[in-house]
């Protein structure tokens, strides 16, 4: 019972860490910046994310555009597009395989429990591969910004600040470890039946059989 719990435990734990990377994703709130331009006391809020921008003013308006080509971005933009599509991906074929190979599930049957528990360590492996795979361009970006903010070479209207986004990536990833974690833990393969050299004639008889007294007896017949 106690496995089938972290079993329980991780998958809902890694689709919520799956759910909140989706939404991190999407979200243009990868990087913030905000200035005042010219003489005129405009407030502007520049938000930046993986596939659009948007500009908030003070009035209320926000436009949003998306990327012109994809092959004009930063080679970090375009890695940190692969990594965290091939994270979600890798967790929608996790939590199949999770689901499939849980205990307290009937998708395989109840006589294969070392196939669904190879299923379920299997799935685990993988929300701990997205979970790595989507930690690196969180880091890599608050890395970025972190360095560009305090390079005294870079103009002030071009610095940017650590968005939402990346916080709420850094914890969907946790979940996505976590969740990893406990789902592998909790899926421990089921011990085999008795031993070969051990057969029974009847119900909870184990007692050993030597290949050579069962010769003799052949003999004694004879």
């Amino acid at each position: 019972m106690g496995s089938t719990g972290l079993q329980l435990l991780g998958l809902v734990l890694a689709v919520l860490g799956w759910v909140g990377g989706a939404l991190v994703c999407a979200a243009p709130l990868w990087r913030v910046s905000a200035f005042v331009g010219g003489e005129l006391v405009i407030a502007q809020v520049l938000w930046e994310g993986l596939w659009m921008t948007c500009l908030s003013q003070t009035t209320g308006q926000i436009q949003c555009k998306t990327y012109d080509s994809t092959l004009a971005l930063p080679t970090s933009a375009q890695a940190a597009r692969g990594l965290t599509v091939l994270s979600l991906l890798l967790c929608l074929l996790a939590l199949t395989l999770g689901v499939a190979g849980a205990k307290c599930t009937h998708c395989m049957g109840d006589g294969n429990r070392v196939s669904k528990a190879r299923l379920a360590k299997l799935a685990g492996l993988l929300f701990l591969v997205a979970g790595l795979a989507y930690l690196i361009p969180i880091c890599w970006t608050a890395n970025s910004i972190i360095k560009d903010f305090y390079d005294p070479n870079v103009a002030a209207p071009l610095k940017r600040e650590l968005g939402p986004a990346l916080y709420l990536g850094w914890g969907a990833s946790v979940l996505l470890l976590v969740g990893g974690a406990l789902l592998y833990l909790g899926s421990s393969t089921p011990e085999g039946g008795a031993p070969p050299g051990f057969r029974g004639t009847g119900k909870g008889n184990t007692h050993p059989v030597a290949a050579g007294e069962v010769k003799q007896q052949e003999k004694a017949f004879v």
